[in-house]
């Protein structure tokens, strides 16, 4: 057991501790958690990221939804003990499904019991990843020179070269990437590239373009995985190497990018944990849709209202943001990373990329 694992198990029979405190003194046992609400995130522009507030609610036995949510909140705790203690792991999927042999704690939807894993997480101060609960999507594939050590789940150690040691697919990045499970050894990549689609990360791969200008290309599947985000972060930090990020042009990409640099409002209480503050957008602008007359679709009712949203967001609250979103609206299109295909297969690695990578001076 690490002592992340010993921390989890210390920090949940805590909880239950105070449980059993407040019945004992014939208390009416509560949670206090910090409320979830849009009131209640603020932009720390210190660190860059969504963190909580200070506002709190409780989660109060009074009601019989609030008792029952602490009736399957110590079915979870004891759950989680159980795969701790035998090393066992469990996606959120089946930790809903499990519940079903809880009688009156069984959960009446997985966004209930993926709640409550993310409350604990909360109240802990500790990982979901500490509590062996996986998530079901996998993170994302890696390629480039980046030599890493993974240890195997018989507890083995393996060295893999992110170029070398795999196929086209790169290396996919686990759940865990923390440094019990994952060790960055060396690197002589010069930069991140984090790319939103499949199809563009696979022509930069074709392309070359990891080894012609010493790129580590790392594809994000849309809305980046927990691990994904940690994993850049990681890189940033212990290897130096700076980030940026390669999307679509409309409003849910930009998002992507902000996730990436700030954090998300749903993962708020980990932002400090997953979020690249310092990386830069190189992805698909307003003012390349004009500059290169890239092929466009029209923005949607649901696309306007995300921008309009976006120019009130303090993630986006600088002069390149605001400009950039009021072209998008004034031009009422948006345009797709692999719209730079009109100029042919290369033009992407050859030009495109080049030029804004030399521009933000992350190219000499």
């Amino acid at each position: 057991m690490t002592e992340e694992e010993h921390q989890a198990v210390r920090s949940l029979k805590d909880i239950a501790q105070s449980v059993y405190d407040q019945i004992d003194s014939g208390k009416i046992p509560k949670m206090t958690l910090p409320l979830r609400t849009k009131s209640n995130i603020r932009f720390d522009t210190k660190h860059g990221v969504w963190k909580y507030g200070k506002a709190t609610g409780a989660r109060s036995a009074k009601k019989v939804n609030g008792a029952l949510m602490l009736l399957r909140t110590m079915y979870v705790l004891e759950f989680i003990e159980d795969m701790i203690a035998n090393n066992k792991s469990s996606t959120l999927r089946e930790m809903y499904y499990i519940s079903e042999g809880w009688e009156k704690a069984k959960f009446s939807s997985q966004d209930e019991s993926n709640l409550l894993a993310e409350d604990l997480e909360i109240v802990t101060a500790c990982l979901r990843e500490d509590f062996k609960l996986r998530p079901e999507e996998d993170g994302a594939r890696v390629i480039g020179d980046l030599t890493i050590s993974e240890m195997d789940r018989k507890g083995r150690t393996k060295r893999i070269n992110c170029r070398d040691d795999v196929g086209d697919s790169g290396y996919g990045i686990p759940y865990n990437v923390e440094k019990e499970k994952l060790q960055l050894l060396s690197s002589n990549a010069k930069f991140i590239i984090a790319v939103e689609t499949g199809g563009m990360f696979d022509r930069l791969v074709e392309n070359g373009f990891d080894e012609q200008y010493g790129a580590l290309l790392v594809h994000l599947k849309g809305q980046p995985a927990r691990s994904t985000r940690r994993f850049i972060k990681r890189l940033n930090e212990e290897m130096r190497l700076p980030v940026v990020v390669f999307t679509d042009g409309d409003p849910w990409s930009f998002r992507i990018f902000a996730s990436v640099a700030y954090g998300a409002i749903k993962t708020a209480h980990i932002s400090e944990y997953l979020a690249t503050p310092t990386a830069e957008f190189v992805g698909i602008t307003a003012s390349d849709i004009s500059n290169y007359k890239l092929p466009t679709d029209k923005l949607t009712d649901m696309d306007i209202r995300a921008l309009n949203a976006e120019l009130k967001d303090p993630r986006f609250n600088d002069e390149f943001w605001r400009g950039e979103i009021e072209t998008m609206l004034k031009l009422n299109n948006k345009a797709e990373q692999q719209a730079l295909a009109k100029y042919g297969l290369d033009f992407v690695t050859d030009r495109y990329l080049p030029e804004k990578l030399t521009a933000m001076s992350v190219l000499r």
